[in-house]
C-alpha cells in the first residue's frame, strides 16, 4: 500500500526548503529595521552650505591661537583650553557627535576653572568614535576634532 503524499519525507523536506529561506529573509529584514545605521545626514545640502562657514570660525580660532586637548579620569571628561590672544576663559558650547550613532549626540554649556580647565561630568563612561566641536556662546570661534574613547593619556584636538 502507497503512503499519502503527506506521510512522506520527500515532500515535506522539499517545502521546508523555501519556508527557511522565507523564514530567514523576514528576519533578515527585521533585524535590519530595528537597527539602521545613519550614516547620511537629512539636510546634507545645509551641511554642505555651512563647511564655509566653519571653515572660517575654525581660521579665526587659528588666528587667535586657540588650542584644546582632552582627558579622561572615569565619567568625566576634562577639556583644557589653550585660550591664545583670548583676554579670559569663555563658557563653551560643546557638541559631542558620535560618529554612527545619532541619538547618543549631546551638546553642553561648560565654564572654565581658573587654570582653563573645563569638565563635562557624564552618568557612564565615553565609549567609541566622537567628533568633538568647542565653540563660545556668540559662534565667533570653532576648536574641532576626532577622538577615540577611552583615551589613556591628554589627546590634542586637532583642526
Amino acid at each position: 500500500m502507497v503512503k499519502p503524499w503527506y506521510k512522506q519525507f520527500w515532500p515535506w523536506f522539499l517545502i521546508a526548503l523555501p519556508a527557511t529561506v522565507v523564514i530567514w529573509t523576514i528576519m533578515t529584514v527585521i533585524v535590519f529595521t530595528e537597527n539602521s545605521v545613519d550614516l547620511v545626514t537629512e539636510d546634507y545640502y545645509k551641511k554642505g552650505k555651512g563647511i564655509n562657514v566653519d571653515i572660517s570660525k575654525v581660521n579665526i580660532a587659528k588666528e587667535l591661537g586657540l588650542s584644546a586637548s582632552i582627558n579622561e579620569k572615569g565619567n568625566s571628561v576634562i577639556i583644557t583650553l589653550d585660550k591664545g590672544k583670548l583676554d579670559h576663559f569663555p563658557a563653551i558650547n560643546a557638541m559631542f557627535v558620535h560618529r554612527t550613532l545619532p541619538d547618543r549626540d549631546f551638546t553642553q554649556l561648560l565654564t572654565a576653572d581658573a587654570s582653563g580647565n573645563y569638565t563635562l561630568t557624564l552618568d557612564h563612561e565615553m565609549q567609541g568614535p566622537w567628533f568633538i566641536e568647542l565653540s563660545p556662546h556668540n559662534s565667533e570661534w570653532l576648536v574641532q576634532g576626532r577622538m577615540n574613547f577611552p583615551i589613556e593619556t591628554s589627546t590634542q584636538l586637532t583642526n
